[in-house]
């Protein structure tokens, strides 16, 4: 990388937590973090998973490791925060990964089901907002957030009804942080894929819907996770993206410009 580029995207002694980061999509955010200089904290529930995004990383000659924690609980989060600062120091880039899906027709779906996607996909979102957005308002030094938003949380999407409200919720939440936050200069984005082949929305990719995704989508392919690094670099650097915040940036092949 030329010093113009490294003064520029380099994340040199700066220690970013990527909640959901065992996961496809944000373990190759994780490593583009890495590579550009970052500390990398994954965070996830499967340690296992877990040994094989480390290895890519360190493969690079990246800086990570892994901290297990439950996003389900605030507590877990303050502890996860703790943990960081008592290893690395500080923290200086949050992003809020984790999710999962569901097909369940809408008249079908059950306070359970309801309760557990607004947990995962919402709360632990709020929560981690709360936590280490606390701490880089009180730390006077500025930060960066990167919720991982949706397409669906943008437009309609069939068959995936609790999903998109959930991922809504985490988009509306970030333009509201934003704004709140901006004094100190703490940036909160939204970071949205188009459809890329992930695990939360495998059983939702059914030969027709496929389809029907590849004819709205003026690339014709879906997205690889590769791709999402320079959004996630633009939104983490602090020279890059300085002025950037509130935004919903969308990495989609043209799919939301399609109409007909």
């Amino acid at each position: 990388m030329s010093s113009y580029l490294e003064k520029i995207f380099g994340l040199e002694e700066k220690v970013a937590v990527v909640v959901g980061g065992t996961g496809e999509l944000c373990s190759h955010m994780a490593t583009g973090l890495a590579g550009a200089g970052a500390e990398v904290v994954l965070v996830g529930r499967d340690a296992e998973k877990a040994q094989k995004r480390l290895a890519k990383i360190e493969e690079i000659g990246g800086r990570v490791y892994f901290q297990p924690v439950n996003v389900g609980s605030k507590e877990a989060l303050e502890d996860l925060l703790k943990a960081v600062l008592e290893r690395s120091g500080k923290v200086d880039i949050l992003i809020n990964g984790a999710g999962i899906n569901s097909t369940t027709p809408f008249v079908d779906i059950s306070e359970n089901e309801l309760e557990k996607l607004i947990q995962i996909n919402f709360k632990s979102v709020f929560r981690a907002c709360q936590v280490f957005g606390r701490y880089l308002v009180e730390r006077g030094e500025g930060g960066s957030i990167i919720n991982i938003g949706s397409m669906a949380g943008l437009l309609p999407l069939s068959r995936v009804f609790t999903y998109s409200a959930t991922k809504a919720a985490v988009h509306n939440l970030t333009k509201n942080l934003a704004r709140e936050w901006a004094p100190f200069n703490v940036r909160v984005n939204t970071l949205v894929p188009g459809f890329f082949p992930a695990e939360q929305n495998r059983k939702v990719l059914t030969p027709d819907r496929v389809t029907s995704i590849l004819v709205h989508t003026p690339m014709n392919r879906f997205g690889d996770a590769d791709e999402l690094v320079g959004a996630t670099l633009l939104l983490a650097c602090d020279r890059a993206g300085s002025f950037i915040t509130g935004q919903e940036l969308v990495v989609d092949g043209g799919y939301s410009s399609m109409t007909i």
